[in-house]
């Protein structure tokens, strides 16, 4: 090649390269409408629970053959939960459905600035209970499968240690749960020496999701910042890559913050502590026992996942005492879990074989009637004014509040004695009450709050609130 033809080929390739980043600049444009177009979570729920920020999605089976025992997501408190729903073919919530069962899962919502003081007891004791209680009441079943994701697999083996009656399968997603030099860059989180999660709670309270967020890309911030955008730029024209990176960006984007006592527990305790795979945490007072783990166990978890490594979740079916443990693992990270195609190629369906082979109903109970087929809204689930440890506040309409079902009346209650219609008592302090010999509002009007607070294991100010309007009602 003379030096002639060189230069005029190399002009033309640079000509070339000039037309293709036009093309592609112009593809931009039009990507940039798909960006904000692109649709998520779009398989039909209804909402049947709500409480505090919280509500209860259930997604119901279609198919012909279903299983008995249901499925209830526990998600975790960092981002929303449509990630396990992020697109039709790649739907961890579709997949179960499309198995034949039938599907609940809790978002979380967003903790305002009056919910920095909730705790995992809060998180575990209360919310998660109350919704699987409202799962067992409307399948009919005295026990359900949990499946727990990232940090919601963390929560759902604090609740199975404390009501395993409750729970017949327990699925752990990418769960931290073994933290002894086995979990990375996060291990450090609670150490005091690197960084205190007491002084970040300290200064914001709840702590805010763009702090979180850049915490987890600066532990991949090549990936995070460059490489990601160069390949979406070399993929532009590409319709399906576009819709696929918008809706992963979405979610990506779409934070919320985690209250801030939670947190701290959290990194301390489970993180730097170890106290859960010691067999050493404690939720308000309550031993998370390892010992009472015998439920059939199975770790779903990914091969390349830099945030929660195997070795943080795989030891632990060696802590517990079940007979019936398993390990299904892909050849993904912490989201493909999630979303990649692979996963719901060879993953998911083994994941739901191994759920329906466990899902022969043990026990059953007959559902509770209930006063309307219509999800509990926010008007009828009245916010109390406790903190999380049952001291009152000065007008939180933020703050939770226990689970009610169709109240009013007495009549309504979900026990005989119409407890539920107590503002702060639900199904599952109703039924700690009927036992503790207070089987109505009468009999709570009559109640000694010292020793019924001792008997159901609640703050003596909550059970002398409860006492208080008893009585007005009695009356």
């Amino acid at each position: 090649m003379t030096p002639v033809t060189f230069t005029l080929d190399l002009q033309r390739r640079q000509w070339e390269e000039a037309a293709k980043l036009i093309d592609r600049a112009a593809s931009a444009s039009e990507s940039t409408e798909t960006m904000s177009q692109v649709e998520v979570g779009q398989t039909p729920s209804e909402v049947v629970y709500e409480e505090n920020k919280l509500e209860l999605l259930h997604y119901e089976s279609q198919t012909e053959t279903q299983h008995d025992v249901p499925i209830l997501i526990v998600y975790a408190l960092i981002n929303r939960p449509y990630i396990l729903d992020l697109q039709p073919d790649r739907s961890v919530v579709r997949t179960l459905l499309e198995q034949g069962f039938d599907v609940y899962l809790i978002d979380w919502g967003e903790p305002s600035p009056l919910d920095r003081h909730l705790t995992l007891d809060d998180y575990v004791s209360r919310y998660i209970d109350n919704c699987v209680d409202v799962v067992r009441d409307r399948s009919g079943q005295d026990s359900i499968n949990l499946l727990g994701y990232c940090m919601g697999g963390t929560m759902s083996v604090m609740y199975a240690s404390l009501f395993p009656e409750k729970v017949q399968n327990l699925g752990l997603m990418a769960a931290g749960l073994v933290f002894d030099d086995t979990g990375g860059v996060l291990e450090q989180w609670g150490d005091e020496e690197y960084y205190s999660p007491s002084a970040v709670t300290g200064a914001f309270g709840n702590v805010p999701s763009e702090f979180l967020d850049v915490g987890f890309a600066l532990m991949d911030p090549v990936e995070n910042f460059v490489t990601k955008y160069v390949r979406f730029f070399e993929n532009v024209e590409n319709e399906s890559f576009v819709e696929n990176f918008s809706r992963m960006e979405r979610w990506l984007a779409d934070g919320i913050d985690v209250a801030g006592a939670t947190y701290t527990q959290f990194l301390e305790d489970v993180y730097q502590g170890n106290k859960l795979a010691n067999n050493e945490l404690e939720l308000d007072g309550k031993h998370i026992d390892l010992s009472r783990l015998d439920m059939p166990i199975v770790q779903i978890v990914g091969e390349y996942d830099h945030l929660i490594p195997p070795e943080a979740s795989k030891p632990f079916n060696d802590l517990v005492p079940s007979e019936d443990t398993d390990v299904i693992e892909g050849a993904t990270g912490h989201i493909g879990l999630s979303v990649s195609s692979r996963s719901h190629r060879d993953l998911w369906p083994a994941v739901s074989d191994w759920f329906a082979e466990r899902s022969v109903p043990t026990h059953s109970q007959e559902p509770e009637p209930k006063a309307e087929d219509e999800p509990t809204t926010a008007e009828e689930s009245h916010e109390d004014a406790t903190d999380s440890a049952g001291e009152p506040h000065e007008d939180t309409p933020d703050s939770p509040d226990e689970p009610r079902g169709s109240q009013g009346d007495e009549s309504n209650g979900a026990h005989a004695g119409g407890l539920e219609a107590i503002d702060g008592v639900g199904p599952t302090y109703a039924e700690r009450l009927a036992d503790a010999g207070v089987p109505s509002v009468a009999a709570l009007a009559a109640a000694d709050p010292p020793e019924i607070a001792d008997a159901i294991d609640v703050p003596v100010s909550r059970v002398t609130a409860w006492v208080k309007q008893a009585s007005e009602k009695v009356n």
